[in-house]
């Protein structure tokens, strides 16, 4: 490790998983921790737990007077926003601010890192990359945003011969020196409107990814999204594209080389390689951009090309996002519990050509369904609704399609199995939080797929 802390003041700001990562990280290095959160120790329970069994004082907010500007360093987790007072004051003191991932970084710098950033396919994106490079034989760290914290990579007793992580906006927020072998961004559209003054400053931070890249590094983007060809003016690496097209949106003589989709796959001009996609984890044109960046950060990553085949085939596909759980009598049952608002259910109703029928609702968002309607004509033969927003979804698919009132999820399964037919599809993709029903959308996922297994 290069990251040298011991006997140092370490201040950790937030104990989500992120935040407790990094904890464990800062106590095996013999740092002097204070850990700090907004919840009571009542509240955190088994977290309070482990932080004073690893000899680290907790304080709850708000924190003493002068407590930040004390230390030698603080590390905040991904939900603690950088613009808070206390943490403006340490930062006028002179105390570095450094996000979890950053500190993840400083234990790792000898590993070639591959991040991938943007408003939508970051997971499957990132995880998909993470099976390319282990289909190349190499030792791969798959984390950040997804599932495990980056600090946990150093905590792995593991000789990584790559880290490939997703990395959200507020994670990017938070570095000073992490660099990126491969950075990727898939897609911007507005999103935190509650944490940023303006699309503009959330496209800021994302264009962070690139700020740390040098020479042997390398930019994939979206050549087909005008906001991230923007964003790509401030890398200072070759900048390789992705195109569902094949007409990049703006002129870009910047580009060193392009990935273009074809019937059936895609194709790396540059490179004169073509690649399929006949994996159902991979269906839908959302999905052809997300398997573009992954090849091309794992074939500029050194990856061999037929191992990158192997991966795009084996690929499993995320838990809960158009996860096929079965087919029976010809219907295929699908899982997209992760599409808690309605804009994920349009990514999920492109993805097949017609013969869905549609389980949706629970505890709605209050955005409006009707762009649901309009993108499921033709595709949605009827809509099975369960949960607290069922009446509203009735009326916003009122003379559009079948509706069935099913009020639960298991009875919603049951009348799906006795209107679907061979060659249909039915799609749980609710628009909906789970939380009227169920403990979380993995909940709700899993519930579903035990319904359709017991079928």
């Amino acid at each position: 490790m290069s990251l040298s802390l011991s006997g140092q003041k370490v201040l950790v700001y937030g104990l989500a998983k992120s935040g407790v990562a990094a904890l464990r990280l800062l106590c095996r290095q013999g740092a002097s921790v204070t850990a700090l959160d907004a919840r009571s120790e009542e509240a955190l329970g088994d977290v309070a737990r482990e932080v004073k069994a690893l000899g680290a004082a907790l304080v709850t907010v708000p924190a003493p007077p002068g407590l930040l500007e004390s230390q030698a360093l603080v590390v905040v987790s991904p939900g603690v926003p950088l613009a808070l007072p206390e943490l403006r004051a340490a930062a006028a003191a002179r105390v570095p601010i450094w996000g979890e991932v950053e500190l993840a970084w400083r234990a790792l710098t000898a590993v070639p890192l591959f991040g991938i950033t943007g408003t939508n396919g970051k997971s499957t994106t990132t995880a998909l990359t993470g099976e390319l490079f282990a289909k190349g034989g190499r030792r791969t760290f798959v984390g950040g945003n997804l599932g495990r914290p980056f600090s946990e990579a150093a905590l792995t007793p593991a000789d990584w011969d790559a880290l490939v992580v997703e990395l959200s906006s507020f994670q990017l927020e938070g570095i000073q020196s992490l660099r990126l072998r491969g950075a990727a961004i898939l897609n911007l559209t507005p999103d935190h409107i509650d944490r940023y003054a303006s699309h503009k400053e959330y496209g800021e931070a994302k264009a962070r990814i690139f700020q740390h890249q040098h020479d042997g590094d390398f930019a994939v983007v979206n050549a087909d999204d005008a906001a991230v060809m923007g964003l790509a003016t401030q890398a200072r690496t070759p900048v390789y594209g992705f195109s569902v097209t094949g007409r990049p949106v703006v002129d870009a003589p910047r580009l060193a080389g392009l990935a273009v989709a074809k019937d059936g796959g895609f194709r790396l001009e540059f490179l004169g390689e073509s690649y399929r996609l006949g994996n159902r984890a991979l269906r839908g044109a959302h999905n052809a951009q997300n398997a573009m960046a992954a090849v091309l950060l794992a074939r500029l990553g050194g990856v061999p090309a037929d191992a990158v085949q192997a991966g795009l085939d084996s690929y499993p596909g995320l838990p809960h996002r158009l996860e096929s759980v079965r087919v029976l009598d010809g219907v295929e049952w699908v899982n997209d519990s992760k599409a808690t608002n309605v804009d994920s259910v349009l990514v999920a109703l492109r993805a097949f050509r017609d013969g869905v029928w549609l389980i949706a609702g629970g505890k709605g968002k209050g955005a409006p369904y009707a762009p649901m309607v309009e993108a499921g004509r033709g595709r949605v033969k009827g809509v099975l609704t369960i949960g607290a927003d069922s009446e509203l979804l009735a009326r916003a698919y009122e003379g559009q399609a079948a509706v069935h009132a099913c009020g639960t999820l298991s009875a919603a399964v049951a009348k799906a199995r006795e209107l679907a037919k061979a060659g249909d599809t039915v799609l749980l993709s609710p628009a909906c939080a789970s939380y009227d029903q169920f403990k979380n959308f993995e909940d709700r996922g899993d519930s579903f797929k035990r319904l359709v297994g017991a079928l």
